[in-house]
């Protein structure tokens, strides 16, 4: 039995065809969306309802801080030589100053001050000097840091300080510095940065010691490139999560450290708003007089608090493990 085949005739130009340089660059191309870091980091931390929330907070008190002494300046003397209106509570304060007042909303202090404007001015300082310092001892540290992990010639000197200056108390040597120095703000910022950034140099000398001497690295001194360009584009980005998990501490630590050493009387002078200074006059009376002693101590935790989840959650997102879908 015979089967019959059907056969195709194909045309050559059927078969082949000749492909135009444009068509095999556009084959070539890898569609994908660009990727940007920071964009990923906000993109992780915008999505905790929870930090949306704080920074709403934390805005509205540093708005609340530096723009109402401008119009409302705080005076904690104003009603010295009225003995009858000190440690009043706000119904007594608005009653005797002439009716509903928000300046006398949490009543009046031991000289008849405002306890509202006074914690508004005493954030601001606070605010300010916690901001200030962060910054001077993080440049510093980080800058310092980066050259003395490495190069082991600075390493040599650098660890001989380390080891003097990390045997001296803290608190003593502040102490020192305000009773030499004065009291006043730019004395006490003086006083925390003057060894602060010695702490966050030397732990950035072991992360840089841990970066320095990986294979991209070693390639780039070897190929010439200078030192400060390999510290700037090969080690302090892989530090970059790093730098912002110690932001995180810094940030809050210092408003904490205000409190305490003004509060223990060895921090600003006593022109300066301080928050530890409001809690250090209230402390006697704080059962009897609670609006003096309860504000400022909720406003200071409330700052420290927030500043220090903020910076945690941001650390976290700045991870890249913790951009991965």
């Amino acid at each position: 039995m015979s089967q019959s085949v059907n056969t195709v005739e194909y045309n050559e130009d059927e078969l082949f065809r000749f492909v135009e340089e444009e068509d095999m660059k556009a084959s070539e191309k890898i569609i994908a969306p660009r990727y940007s870091y920071w964009r990923s980091v906000f993109r992780v931390f915008f999505k905790k309802k929870i930090n949306i929330a704080m920074i709403i907070f934390l805005v509205m008190i540093v708005l609340v801080s530096f723009i109402m002494p401008i119009f409302w300046p705080y005076d904690p003397f104003e009603n010295v030589t009225n003995a009858s209106s000190f440690n009043l509570k706000p119904s007594a304060a608005m009653e005797m100053f002439g009716g509903f007042s928000f300046k006398y909303l949490l009543g009046t202090g031991a000289m008849g001050n405002s306890i509202l404007y006074g914690i508004v001015s005493s954030a601001r300082t606070s605010l300010l000097l916690a901001v200030i310092c962060a910054s001077i001892n993080m440049v510093v540290g980080i800058i310092v840091g980066a050259v003395w992990g490495y190069s082991k010639q600075v390493d040599a000197v650098m660890l001989v300080i380390y080891n003097i200056v990390a045997n001296i108390p803290m608190i003593l040597l502040i102490a020192v510095l305000v009773y030499v120095i004065g009291s006043g703000f730019w004395s006490f910022i003086f006083a925390l940065t003057i060894t602060g950034w010695l702490g966050i140099a030397y732990f950035f000398r072991t992360q840089v010691m841990i970066i320095r001497d990986r294979e991209y690295s070693l390639a780039s001194r070897c190929l010439g490139t200078p030192i400060p360009r390999v510290i700037s584009k090969n080690i302090l980005p892989f530090l970059t999560s790093v730098i912002v998990t110690i932001l995180a501490t810094e940030l809050p630590s210092y408003i904490s450290m205000e409190v305490f050493l003004s509060y223990i009387g060895i921090g600003l002078s006593a022109s300066v708003p301080s928050l530890g200074r409001m809690i250090q006059q209230a402390q006697t009376g704080f059962l009897t007089y609670p609006w003096e002693f309860w504000p400022p101590v909720a406003i200071a935790s409330a700052i420290t608090i927030i500043l220090y989840v903020l910076g945690q959650n941001l650390a976290d997102a700045s991870d890249p493990r913790t951009h991965m879908m």
